[in-house]
């Protein structure tokens, strides 16, 4: 027995696109088993029913369709060590990485719980809450009990409806007591940074940083993209249309992010070290229609085989659909990542770590929950 990934392949170049199109969206791989035996077979069919999978025989040979999410759960109770390690090269071949200055990070297989550590007096949640060090450390601690893996250190809110911008030898000052707390006291966390200025970037970069998040995506300013050339840090490289409204969203989005890795992956930094950020909050219309949806979208970017953020923790879309305080958005926010999870999101980025733990093991525990008696 032996198994390989099926290609799509039809006459009809519509019906090609379509079954290309949605194995992409849904996160699905279609596998082909041959060289059957009868007994082989019939335990085969009687796997891929257990899995809820659509199924073909033709000429002793089985074609499936499994979910991504299910895969590993999948080639575990296939009792041939060949066709397991042959799995296994077919999912090394899907796994999507992002290498993030110390980590090389598979958010297939582990998604990112992104902690948020606002050094600001003014954020539109947590504002002034850890200004201070002592705060500040304890929050850290905090959310690694409660399971981050990453820890962003903001020194300037970028929040819709208006913001002040802070010199950068401010944000710096603000920010470098966090990130070297976090390289002391926590040296498996990665690090990560929210700052769109350059001299910041650098000053963070010589720290030691793991990640920077540029609301701007690096393309403002041609010494971002330099800087990030020689050093190992994580690109996080954000839609933004806060200057033009859209016309057509999805198309304008995906181009957008089709000509940002074009332009950062000629400039000589490898595209593993890029991750995407809809952006959403950074509308034209803040909380406007678009925000819900390029949540409802957010699979049509899973062709570009690249982690994906999913940044709306108590976002105004709370107050916009439910009239509630930023307090009170906690469940709101947690059913709309449920959403953008099951649908490509491997990166959390939340102020409530302890409910995002659960909400992502959870989801994953039903989504490989495949009954065998």
């Amino acid at each position: 027995m032996k198994v390989i990934e099926k290609q799509i392949t039809t006459e009809n170049e519509f019906v090609n696109a379509v079954f290309h199109d949605l194995t992409i969206r849904q996160q699905q791989i279609i596998l082909e088993f041959s060289d059957l035996s009868i007994t082989q077979l019939e335990q085969l069919i009687k796997l891929v029913k257990q899995f809820d999978a659509t199924y073909e025989v033709s000429n002793n040979i089985l074609t499936c369709i499994i979910q991504m999410s299910a895969i590993k759960v999948f080639k575990g109770r296939i009792d041939n060590v060949e066709v397991q390690d042959q799995i296994d090269v077919i999912i090394n071949q899907h796994a999507v990485i992002w290498q993030a200055g110390r980590f090389k990070l598979n958010v297939s297989q582990t998604p990112l719980i992104y902690g948020i550590l606002n050094v600001t007096p003014d954020s539109f949640y947590d504002g002034g809450a850890y200004f201070d060090e002592a705060s500040a450390f304890k929050q850290v601690e905090k959310m690694v009990a409660d399971g981050a893996n990453v820890i962003e250190v903001g020194g300037q809110t970028t929040r819709p409806g208006g913001f002040v911008e802070v010199d950068p030898k401010e944000e710096i000052s603000r920010i470098a007591p966090s990130i070297k707390m976090i390289q002391e006291k926590f040296p498996q966390i990665v690090i990560a940074v929210d700052t769109y200025k350059f001299d910041v970037m650098k000053a963070v970069v010589d720290l030691g940083v793991d990640i920077i998040n540029d609301v701007n995506a690096f393309t403002d300013d041609v010494r971002k993209v330099k800087l990030m050339k020689n050093s190992n840090v994580g690109l996080l490289t954000m839609h933004s249309s806060r200057d033009v409204e859209y016309q057509d969203l999805t198309e304008e989005m995906t181009k957008f992010f089709e000509q940002n890795l074009t332009d950062l992956t000629e400039a000589g930094i490898d595209v593993e070290r890029i991750a995407l950020d809809q952006g959403i909050g950074y509308a034209k219309v803040a909380d406007g229609y678009q925000d819900y949806a390029m949540m409802r979208n957010i699979d049509q970017l899973n062709y570009l085989e690249r982690p994906i953020m999913v940044a709306i923790s108590r976002k105004g879309f709370g107050a916009k659909l439910f009239d509630l305080a930023k307090e009170d958005r906690l469940s709101v926010t947690l059913i709309a990542e449920s959403y953008m999870y099951l649908h490509g999101g491997r990166i959390l980025r939340v102020h409530d770590v302890k409910e995002t733990v659960q909400l992502v093991k959870m989801l994953d525990t039903i989504n490989t929950a495949f009954w065998q008696r």
